[in-house]
Parts: C-alpha cells; sequence; structure tokens
C-alpha cells in the first residue's frame, strides 16, 4: 500500500514539473503570457500542454516556424483536420488567418468547408502573392485550404511565412483524377517539416481509399465537385481518368 502511494506521488511531482517545464518551454510562443493576460484556465492550459504532438508543432526555435501539409483523396478529412488544429490555435489565443483559392465555391464563398459540414471563416483569393498581401505582420498561424488549386507561388509563400516565424498549414490532394501528384501539393510536401496523410473508405469495397475516383467525363485537370463527381476508391478499384459512379441498389 505504502508503495502504491510513493509510486502516484512521484507520478504526481513529474507530472508537475513536466508542467512547469513545458510552460517555459511554450513561453517564446507567448501562451503563458496569454494565459496571464486573458485569463486562460489552468485546464485549458493543460490540453495545450500534454497533447505531445501540439506541443511539438508549437515551439519555435530561434523564432522561425514551420510547414505542415494535410494531404490525402478527397472525403479523407482533410479539411476537417485542418479546422481542427486551426480551432485549436485560437483556443491558444493565437492569431489566426485563413485562406483558400477563389476557385472553391462548393460549400461556402468565405469559409472552408469540410464535406462532413464543418467550417471555419476565411478568406478567398486568386494567387499566392494575393495570399501574402493580406498576411497580417502579428499572425501566429496561417491555414490555407484546396492548396492543389494554387500557383506554384504557394511554395515560396509557404516558405517565406514559415520564415518569418509563422506555423503554416496547407491542406490539398496529393493525386489527381489520373492518380498523378497533384501539383504544387508534392513541392509542399518535400518543403514541410510535418506531413499528415489522411485516407478515406472506398465505396466500391470499403478498403481504404487512397485516390479520388472521377465519376464524369472530362479531361480537364481542375474540375471542382463533391460527391456528385468524385467518390473515394481504393487502390484495387480505381479507375483512372473516370469511371461510372457506385451503385449500391
Amino acid at each position: 500500500m505504502t508503495l502504491t502511494n510513493d509510486t502516484k506521488s512521484r507520478e504526481i511531482f513529474t507530472r508537475k514539473s513536466l508542467y512547469w517545464t513545458t510552460l517555459k518551454r511554450l513561453d517564446n510562443l507567448s501562451i503563458l503570457k496569454h494565459a496571464t493576460q486573458r485569463k486562460v484556465s489552468r485546464k485549458m492550459v493543460e490540453e495545450l500542454v500534454f497533447d505531445n504532438t501540439e506541443e511539438r508543432r508549437r515551439r519555435r526555435q530561434n523564432g522561425v516556424g514551420w510547414v505542415e501539409v494535410i494531404v490525402g483523396s478527397m472525403f479523407s478529412g482533410k479539411s476537417e483536420e485542418l479546422i481542427r488544429r486551426l480551432n485549436r490555435a485560437r483556443i491558444a489565443r493565437q492569431k489566426v488567418q485563413v485562406f483558400k483559392p477563389k476557385i472553391d465555391k462548393r460549400y461556402s464563398v468565405e469559409e472552408i468547408a469540410s464535406h462532413s459540414g464543418m467550417t471555419h471563416i476565411s478568406k478567398p483569393v486568386m494567387t499566392a502573392e494575393e495570399l501574402l498581401a493580406q498576411i497580417d505582420e502579428d499572425t501566429e498561424v496561417v491555414g490555407i485550404d484546396e492548396g492543389q488549386f494554387f500557383d506554384k507561388g504557394i511554395i515560396e509563400a509557404a516558405n517565406d511565412l514559415a520564415n518569418s516565424g509563422k506555423r503554416v498549414i496547407v491542406a490539398g490532394l496529393d493525386q489527381d483524377y489520373m492518380g498523378k501528384p497533384f501539383e504544387p501539393m508534392p513541392q509542399l510536401l518535400s518543403i514541410a517539416e510535418f506531413i499528415t496523410k489522411t485516407h478515406a473508405i472506398c465505396v466500391k469495397c470499403g478498403a481504404t481509399a487512397n485516390y479520388s475516383q472521377r465519376t464524369f467525363e472530362s479531361d480537364e485537370l481542375v474540375e471542382v465537385g463533391a460527391s456528385g463527381k468524385y467518390e473515394a476508391r481504393c487502390r484495387k478499384c480505381f479507375i483512372p481518368h473516370s469511371d461510372k459512379p457506385t451503385n449500391h441498389d
């Protein structure tokens, strides 16, 4: 019984030590400062501290930021994961700016949206240059959805933002309707410090889906659409170019 109590005491001491040590590490991000000035609860700060993945991403070294890229097929939860990270940054009282390409008007003009219905306010822009021009100096986190629809300038833009100390999170398709790399996402992957690969469920067989199956005829690389034009497919069921929609009736 004594041994158990001693063990618990050591665990509590270790956790408290980790708590204050991590807060010191997070000081460069002003999370502790915000927690004091804005009276953020201890519970909220603990949540930020003990999520190891988020804490690792949040630490800046020598004032330099980083790039995170979330890729996968359609219906794999890319935008949902992007929105989740943006919401956590806002909870941490970090200034967040979010952008999307003007070409994407599927669910909203001024919001990024997941297929599951999650949304986050954003600014529609035409080019990477326009995106950069709208960045505020005190912004800490920059979110970019549908990165595959941007011009190649988005690569330099992401690097410039990260080099200026900002956390850059980009979500987008890594493959096109032919199953080939969808530029400029492969180049963004090459410069990213953190990469997340999301997967969907194949609508034909239920296996892990890694492809976006086009279900209509078109030779255009960019054809914005959702469930009426695309569906998730696995390697075995995917047919490059196009295939008829899956019918389970």
